[in-house]
């Protein structure tokens, strides 16, 4: 169990939440004009703006989109957690990387 809540590779919580922050200021920049402050309030018009993402990224989410079953609601939504883990990690653009990541815990929150 000590292994478990001692992982050496773990993140300092300080650095957590400098990431968070600066994510959250990306995201208040971005929708200064929109009357919403954070990426999961998007409209599905504003996850076309905000959210686009590249061939391979699109088709990695289609993939799933058949396997999961997902539901048109389900697919924006991973877009919208795609864009706020790309802005964790201050990436202007959401890569596949992102998109794989966001499915993962779609996919964990059917079980």
């Amino acid at each position: 169990m000590d292994e478990l809540s001692t992982s050496p590779n773990a993140e300092p919580s300080d650095k957590i939440k400098k990431r968070i922050n600066k994510a959250r200021d990306i995201q208040l920049e971005r929708f200064k004009d929109a009357n919403i402050y954070s990426n999961g309030l998007m409209t599905n018009q504003m996850v076309d703006e905000f959210c686009v993402i590249d061939k391979e990224s699109d088709n990695l989410l289609r993939n799933a989109f058949n396997k999961l079953g997902l539901s048109a609601r389900a697919y924006m939504r991973i877009r919208k957690v795609a864009r706020t883990i790309a802005d964790l990690e201050e990436s202007k653009d959401i890569k596949s990387k992102h998109i794989a990541e966001a499915i993962g815990y779609r996919a964990l929150d059917r079980r």
